[in-house]
């Protein structure tokens, strides 16, 4: 029998023998948080005002800059509280809401990626049915159907943790609400919670990878079709922005994940940092990666902040 005892707040941990030096390390998160901020904002912004950019690609592209504002929205609050102010309790309903909208937008940014994916499929190997396949009206039901699924597939194992008792303790391992780190600490049968996550990352992130590796492989067979050297390579550049933010998504997916599951000596502080570097560097990175290497976009931010300074 468990002891049949719970409590009503759970505290967040920062970087453990490190309390003192927090309010130093929160400056990197900050500006970090404020990047992601100013630099997806001014991508929603752009894509949202320049009507050359109101095609299928860019649409896909403002869904990934939401999600990644969403999922910095989410965690940093509480880890700059955390580093900061010293302000560590959570309640539960705050505890579990947060669990459930970073593992909810994680699934969103992985089926975003694989939407664009195929518009960059459908883009290379039907040029001229890509504006009647991907119509607006599709667009919109492709986004609605990206985000029932994240959002309605995390509802199953989030909805216990309002139930179970929790005795074990009330300290979490990390500044932000994670499943796997509540789940821990419940007094109760957590079977279905410990099985259903596994299944879920298999067909949500597994899945999804290996339709993204395909859809290239297809992808990469018709532009060795073309005849035209520079056609080849123009067709490439296309979907080299979406190659890089699979990788910068997947790389950090794989290694945090390996980390949690073989690293069991490795130091506590490097799981913190691993976690820190999953919910961080895909928001940093993907207008990064996409203002860098899409020509329209820089025009797009050229002509928005020359027009801003000429305004001004």
């Amino acid at each position: 029998m468990w002891p049949n005892s719970s409590f009503n707040a759970f505290l967040l941990t920062g970087f453990p023998d490190l309390e003192v030096p927090h309010h130093w390390i929160s400056t990197p998160f900050f500006f970090v948080c404020l990047s992601v901020l100013f630099s997806n904002g001014t991508l929603l912004f752009l894509i949202k005002e320049d009507h050359t950019l109101h095609e299928p690609m860019y649409y896909f592209l403002a869904m990934l800059a939401d999600t990644d504002l969403g999922l910095t929205l989410t965690t940093m609050p509480t880890v700059l509280g955390v580093l900061w102010l010293d302000h560590r309790e959570t309640g539960n309903v705050a505890c579990f809401s947060q669990a459930y909208f970073i593992h909810s937008l994680s699934f969103v940014e992985s089926s975003v990626l694989l939407a664009m994916s195929y518009d960059r499929f459908i883009a290379i190997r039907n040029p001229l049915r890509y504006t009647s396949i991907l119509t607006n009206n599709r667009v919109v039901k492709i986004g609605l159907g990206v985000l029932m699924r994240g959002f309605v597939s995390v509802v199953p194992p989030i909805l216990p943790l309002y139930f179970f008792p929790y005795c074990h303790s009330s300290v979490l391992s990390h500044a932000f609400c994670l499943h796997q780190d509540v789940i821990k600490l419940a007094c109760a049968d957590t079977t279905f919670n410990r099985l259903y996550p596994v299944v879920l990352v298999v067909l949500i992130f597994v899945l999804d990878s290996l339709i993204i590796l395909i859809s290239y492989v297809l992808i990469l067979k018709s532009v060795l079709s073309i005849a035209s050297r520079e056609e080849r390579v123009k067709a490439l550049n296309t979907c080299v922005s979406h190659i890089c933010c699979v990788l910068v998504f997947y790389v950090t997916v794989i290694g945090l994940s390996l980390i949690h599951r073989f690293g069991k000596q490795v130091p506590h502080i490097v799981h913190l940092i691993m976690s820190y570097v999953y919910f961080l560097f895909p928001p940093l990175m993907n207008p990064i990666i996409y203002s860098a290497k899409t020509k329209q976009i820089q025009s797009g931010i050229l002509h928005l902040f020359t027009t801003h300074r000429a305004g001004a």
